[in-house]
């Protein structure tokens, strides 16, 4: 039950980490001959804008929406914080017509799923499984393993991969959660994005490979990308679109707050299954 869970209910935040996973393009901007508050941002200057205040957050909290080709939809909300690392996650899937809950929560040690009451039929009562960081190891099939490979990718970096757009330009002005925004949009190649990785570190280059090798994995060439600023110059609304053989991708996001404290604490023992100590219960460890 819990893999088919992870495997669908998590898709969504990990197609949010891939989408998190691409650099800015290097793109000199002609020098303005006015004062810069009197002379409005290109596309591309906003957007790169948005993508460096991205870098600075610590926390944030967001919703998600989108289909994921072969994995059906879904909906979702999640808060996270980036130093320490800790994030929970609630996601509400349909796949195949069959409708699945789950909570997510990643602490420093460990990550839990929630499976709600069906999986407590079947846990002696506790509805929570611990899955120790060790069980986490990447691997492409690993659904555990690639949530905790993405988790340190910061979802409001998105608007970073469109300013490999060659189409990039301002749609215009738009409200988004009562959020006077500006929206801008354009269309990338993963060839795009890939050599914009050109001069980032060698782990932020490794960890958007494996961001870009997951679009191929779904036979994705390009992607569409919607961006909604707000008046603070943050990304306000993010959505990623494409098709493959396997049908349409579109994940929209909507953020929050930004760099306000999040709390996440581990489920209470008595609820909880804890997988190492059942493995070593069981003389499997």
């Amino acid at each position: 039950m819990y893999g088919k869970i992870a495997v669908a209910g998590l898709t969504g935040l990990l197609l949010c980490g891939t989408a998190a996973c691409s650099a800015s393009a290097d793109k000199s901007e002609p020098k303005a001959e006015k004062p810069a508050q009197a002379v409005e941002m290109s596309p591309v200057a906003a957007v790169k804008k948005a993508a460096d205040n991205g870098k600075k957050i610590t926390s944030m909290s967001y919703t998600m929406k989108g289909q994921v080709p072969g994995q059906g939809t879904f909906t979702g909300d999640a808060a996270m914080s980036m130093k320490p690392l800790a994030m929970r996650m609630t996601m509400n899937v349909e796949v195949a017509g069959e409708k699945q809950a789950v909570e997510v929560r990643l602490t420093s040690d460990g990550m839990y799923l929630n499976g709600g009451k069906e999986a407590a039929k079947e846990m002696d009562g506790k509805s929570w499984i611990k899955f120790p960081m060790e069980a986490l190891g990447e691997s492409k099939d690993n659904p555990l393993g690639a949530l905790a490979g993405q988790a340190d990718q910061n979802p409001a970096d998105q608007s970073a991969s469109m300013t490999a757009a060659e189409d990039l330009e301002k749609v215009g002005e738009e409200t988004v959660a009562g959020v006077k925004t500006t929206h801008y949009t354009g269309t990338v190649t993963l060839d795009d994005v890939r050599a914009a990785l050109k001069g980032t570190d060698a782990r932020t280059k490794e960890r958007q490979e494996k961001g870009l090798k997951a679009y191929e994995d779904m036979g994705i060439e390009k992607l569409t990308m919607d961006m909604w600023i707000d008046g603070s110059d943050h990304t306000k609304q993010f959505r990623t679109r494409s098709t493959t053989p396997s049908g349409p991708l579109d994940v929209t996001m909507v953020f929050g707050d930004y760099n306000k404290p999040v709390e996440i604490t581990a489920p209470p023992a008595a609820e909880t299954v804890d997988l190492a100590e059942m493995m070593e219960e069981d003389g499997a460890a």
